[in-house]
């Protein structure tokens, strides 16, 4: 009997946690596109603004275009932020073994926040990548089909790479006529060009992120490592992220149990006989702690949401292994995964993305403890 009746309370609280967390990420999804698309399209010389990006999304992809890769993105978060929890819980136990008041300390609570982000990091980053492209996709022109060529008349290396893609026509003949003063043998110049990977979108670059936004494509063309990319900001801005989420709620957490036990007496000698504090204060709590921790973490998460925007062909990144490419900018820009080109737009979509994530942790937090007494009390 306790058996079941342990089994039914993990059942309760685990529906309750991933209810909360989807309903989050839903209600602040459209902060999200705003936020990812100002970060990716903003330049050091232009910053697109809330009101041009949701006029792009609209005229390109109509009003559903905001919402564009949403399950993705509560998929990856239903597993991301049951890990950054699930190892909190699993690292503070240690540290509060022992103790008669059950305590954590801010420190402790900073350094399993820590460990915490960098497992939520490595669970969501592929959930990330494609929701990123599928926000890119919204808010970009797609190609006319007079620009392409017919799918049957596509190379069959390129057919394996990337299936179903077409490559720009006049753009591989404007390069067929720039190579046509050498001189050469070859009785089909624009067939062997089209062998060859780097020409598949025609010009010599890699093909758009519009043309790389599934799964299967995602792997054909860049790898498997692709889903893990911008890995290094990532883990970074969520450790960060999670240390200073979980600190802060400890500190705030713990300021109002004092405040609440001023008036008691005789005075409580441990939290546990303050008693626990309403649902409401504890996620407004969650709520700030989790703009802070946005807006510290923020520089790398435009590091990473930029990576993420770029296409990288695996025979790309094979060459640059064979000859040992090294990364640019400073040393600390190389550990942490920022490019040098954009260290003066880190902090553009900072604000939107402060009010998405203090909107998520309350909205997460308090639709736990709600969802928690609805289906304790039936």
């Amino acid at each position: 009997m306790d058996e079941i009746l342990k089994n039914q309370t993990f059942g309760i609280h685990a529906i309750a946690a991933a209810g909360s967390v989807a309903l989050g990420a839903a209600l602040t999804y459209p902060l999200d596109t705003i936020k990812v698309l100002i970060q990716v399209g903003s330049g050091s010389s232009k910053q697109l603004t809330t009101v041009q990006v949701l006029n792009r999304v609209q005229t390109l992809s109509g009003n559903s275009g905001i919402y564009s890769g949403l399950g993705w993105l509560m998929l990856g978060r239903i597993f991301g932020v049951g890990a950054r929890f699930g190892t909190y819980e699993i690292l503070t136990a240690f540290y509060k073994d022992g103790r008669e008041d059950n305590y954590v300390y801010v420190s402790e609570a900073f350094m399993a926040g820590i460990a915490s982000g960098a497992v939520e990091s490595l669970i969501s980053s592929p959930f990330e990548l494609i929701k990123l492209r599928a926000q890119v996709t919204s808010a970009s022109r797609i190609r006319s089909s007079a620009a392409v060529i017919d799918k049957t008349a596509l190379a069959p290396l390129m057919a394996r790479l990337l299936p179903g893609y077409s490559p720009d026509m006049r753009t591989l003949d404007h390069y067929v006529g720039l190579l046509s003063t050498l001189t050469g043998k070859h009785p089909n110049m624009t067939g062997a060009l089209k062998e060859y990977p780097w020409m598949m979108s025609g010009s010599g670059r890699a093909p758009s992120v519009c043309d790389v936004r599934r799964p299967l494509d995602i792997i054909s063309l860049e790898g498997w490592g692709a889903l893990w990319r911008g890995l290094r900001s990532g883990v970074v801005r969520d450790s960060i992220f999670g240390g200073v989420f979980f600190s802060s709620w400890q500190f705030l957490h713990q300021a109002m149990l004092e405040w609440k036990a001023v008036d008691m007496n005789p005075p409580p000698r441990s939290d546990e006989e303050i008693g626990p504090l309403s649902p409401l204060a504890v996620s407004l709590a969650a709520g700030f702690s989790g703009s802070i921790a946005a807006a510290a973490s923020h520089g790398f998460d435009t590091a990473k949401s930029r990576s993420q925007c770029i296409v990288l062909p695996k025979f790309i990144s094979m060459e640059r292994r064979l000859l040992k490419w090294k990364l640019p900018g400073k040393r600390f820009e190389r550990l942490t995964g920022i490019h040098p080109a954009d260290r003066n737009i880190l902090l553009r979509g900072i604000w939107t993305r402060m009010a998405r994530s203090g909107l998520a942790s309350f909205v997460i937090v308090g639709g736990y403890f709600l969802g928690v007494d609805c289906l304790a009390s039936k």
